[in-house]
């Protein structure tokens, strides 16, 4: 039996939710790099395989998929050994785990994923930027931190919905959140540092998904650190010609 082919991008969120699944739970895979910032998601022989363009996507014998909640589902359906909380069989808590999954689209990831974009990595993929569209994305993320944390992680709850063990919504929405790594560590805080209950709740699906959600990690962190050395360099640039100006005065 062929692994399944995993087309991703460690800079995608969504794509590290899928690699970090498939770590987990002894899937089989060969991971195929689709690098965004050199534009191969949006090639011919790519669009073969996701027509949408985007990354994940997966090949499983002669069966294509994209979008990563998708095949989170369909990964967590097929392969006999991946542990029932990730999708649990109980069909209510399925479609609660369902609902999460619907709300993300639409309410974390668009915030997040525009925040992102504008404010990060539009540079490196040589896009314009938004000021209004930052504006509408700050207030959709603190909107949704606010709806996760009082409405599926109430009281004690270790992960979402209550459930001891993590399902493959609370991957999902986690890696999400991580993404706010890459606008540095000032920023991030003041997004969560008032989300005491998500804090917890994270270092709870790092730990269950153990190393290989660091490992998964590590390209965000290098992004990370090369925006931190761009804007210094960006600063000191600035801090250079502003001296230079004076010495004239």
């Amino acid at each position: 039996m062929q692994p399944v082919k995993v087309y991703a991008d460690r800079r995608s969120q969504p794509s590290r939710a899928v690699i970090i699944f498939c770590r987990v739970n002894q899937i089989d895979f060969e991971e195929v790099t689709v690098d965004l910032f050199k534009s191969q998601h949006l090639t011919p022989e790519f669009k073969k395989i996701n027509p949408m363009g985007q990354v994940p996507a997966i090949v499983d014998g002669r069966f294509k998929l994209f979008e990563s909640h998708a095949i989170l589902r369909y990964l967590a359906s097929v392969f006999p050994g991946v542990a029932d909380h990730w999708y649990p069989s109980d069909l209510f808590t399925r479609a609660k785990i369902e609902s999460i999954l619907d709300w993300h689209h639409s309410n974390l990831r668009r915030g997040a994923a525009t925040l992102v974009m504008h404010t990060a990595l539009a540079p490196f993929l040589g896009l314009t930027t938004s000021h209004e569209a930052v504006k509408q994305a700050e207030k959709l993320v603190m909107q949704s931190l606010g709806v996760i944390e009082s409405v599926w992680l109430k009281g004690d709850a270790k992960f979402l919905l209550g459930i001891p063990q993590p399902s493959i919504a609370d991957l999902s929405l986690v890696c999400e959140i991580m993404q706010l790594e890459i606008l540095g560590d000032e920023v991030r805080d003041r997004f969560l540092g008032a989300h005491e209950r998500i804090l917890v709740w994270m270092d709870k699906v790092k730990k269950a998904t153990s190393p290989h959600f660091e490992e998964a990690h590590e390209l965000l962190f290098q992004v990370k650190k090369a925006r931190m050395v761009q804007g210094s360099s960006s600063k000191a640039f600035e801090s250079s010609t502003k001296l230079k100006t004076a010495s004239k005065l």
